[in-house]
């Protein structure tokens, strides 16, 4: 095959339809190549949907601020968390939890993208700039793969910080770590939606009310004529190509085939839920607005049932955002390494109640919601809201700052502040799959066994 057959813009073709290929080794000069439908369903005991979510803020915690005071039910609420109050007893403040994979070790600097990287996957992931990234399957993508035909969308992935997914971010790191806490497999990240009307239109449709059926119809088959135009070009280039690329072009064709498969499902759902909305314009540039909106949709997802699981990322780690709502004009990042300064150490804590006033005011919404069996939708989840660094001066990695919101159906005890003894974060998610019917697993990440009571 020579360089005009594949180039560089070579994209699947057919009936007018374009689908660009992924990054492959004939798309380089040859010299560089030679070097280089039974639905399952996670529901409670009595029957109402069963609901996950993650949620990441970044940069650690100021953990004087953060860490509840007592043990067990008699436990009160540090400075930062105190937003939780009137939901204390919908939560659970859990200490010790960590994730070592996100150490330095000998790849040296670069806590920041380990800590995005390694928060929902518990693997140390390749340090790398470049296309070959390395991470690990997330326990969300775990449970979507399980229980996701069981709703339109298998999983949700969102983000509040509209970075650049490509190139290097941190001291050697691809941005594709900071950038996605979602991994279908150790080489695929799902990409999070960062804008809220796209969000509402793909769970509801665009127009007017009533009208938004019709548009997702429309999109359904147009996005479904589209796969079917191009997989006879797909395969067809298949024969000519080299061994590694017949494997990254193996695994380009299986996320579509999972998006066909997305499609089917959604069509099998004819009555798709208009909530009395109007759809968002876009990004608000209030931040706050941004982050209320977004976690506005999360909650219309859980409450239509369009998904059982969805991550959230508030903002990457190493996000130098100022916030002009709270009178901080210095970056986030930069006064995360405050070297003990009191004034320093006092915005970073403003910052972090910033955030969990956001995180109580999302608890609110789902605890105000009914459910199916009569129950608050905030009854029948579990929420993780946590960071995959501890300390932002040190860049540390365990007692990681995490809440576990929910009573998960009944399998959940909330209401509790619970210390454990540098046991992996990985440990809590194997009881999370537990809960959420996946097929019991003896080890996930770095765990070493299953959280005691939870």
């Amino acid at each position: 095959m020579n360089d005009a057959a594949l180039n560089r813009r070579r994209f699947l073709r057919g009936m007018g339809a374009l689908l660009a290929l992924p990054s492959l080794e004939a798309f380089m000069p040859r010299a560089m190549a030679a070097s280089a439908t039974g639905r399952a369903v996670a529901t409670t005991a009595s029957g109402a949907p069963l609901r996950m979510a993650f949620l990441y803020f970044p940069n650690g915690a100021i953990q004087s601020h953060w860490t509840a005071e007592g043990a067990g039910a008699d436990f009160r609420l540090a400075n930062t968390l105190e937003p939780l109050q009137a939901l204390k007893h919908r939560v659970q403040v859990i200490s010790g939890l960590e994730h070592l994979n996100a150490d330095p070790g000998n790849d040296g600097a670069g806590d920041h993208a380990r800590a995005n990287g390694t928060f929902l996957t518990g693997v140390r992931v390749k340090k790398t700039a470049g296309s070959d990234i390395y991470a690990g399957i997330s326990v969300d993508q775990i449970v979507a793969q399980n229980i996701g035909r069981g709703t339109r969308f298998a999983s949700l992935e969102m983000s509040c910080d509209p970075h650049r997914k490509s190139g290097g971010c941190d001291s050697g790191y691809s941005c594709a770590y900071e950038s996605n806490l979602a991994w279908r497999t150790p080489t695929s990240p799902l990409s999070p939606e960062s804008n809220p009307r796209l969000i509402f239109e793909r769970l509801f449709g665009s127009g007017n009310p009533g009208e938004r059926g019709e548009s997702l119809a429309r999109r359904r088959a147009q996005q479904r004529s589209i796969l079917d135009f191009v997989m006879e070009d797909a395969k067809a280039i298949q024969g000519q190509l080299t061994h590694r690329d017949k494997a990254k072009m193996d695994e380009y064709l299986t996320g579509i085939r999972e998006i066909e498969q997305q499609i089917e499902t959604a069509e099998g759902f004819k009555d798709i839920p208009d909530p009395a909305m109007v759809t968002p314009d876009g990004i608000p540039r209030a931040y706050d607005d941004y982050i209320k909106l977004m976690f506005q949709m999360t909650a219309l997802a859980f409450e239509t049932d369009a998904t059982r699981v969805a991550t959230m990322l508030l903002a990457r780690d190493g996000s130098n955002r100022s916030f002009p709502e709270i009178q901080v004009a210095e970056g986030h990042h930069s006064l995360s390494h405050h070297r003990e300064d009191k004034d320093m150490i006092d915005k970073v804590t403003r910052i972090d109640r910033f955030y969990a006033d956001r995180f109580a005011e999302f608890l609110a919404q789902l605890e105000s919601k009914q459910d199916v069996d009569g129950k608050s939708i905030l009854h029948n989840s579990m929420i993780v809201y946590g960071c995959g660094n501890s300390d932002g001066n040190r860049h540390t990695h365990s007692n990681l700052p995490v809440v576990l919101a929910g009573n998960g159906g009944g399998a959940l005890n909330p209401g509790r502040h619970i210390t454990h003894k540098s046991t992996p974060m990985c440990n809590l998610y194997l009881n999370m799959l537990d809960s959420m019917g996946v097929p019991q697993m003896e080890r996930f990440g770095d765990s070493t066994g299953r959280l005691g009571e939870v």
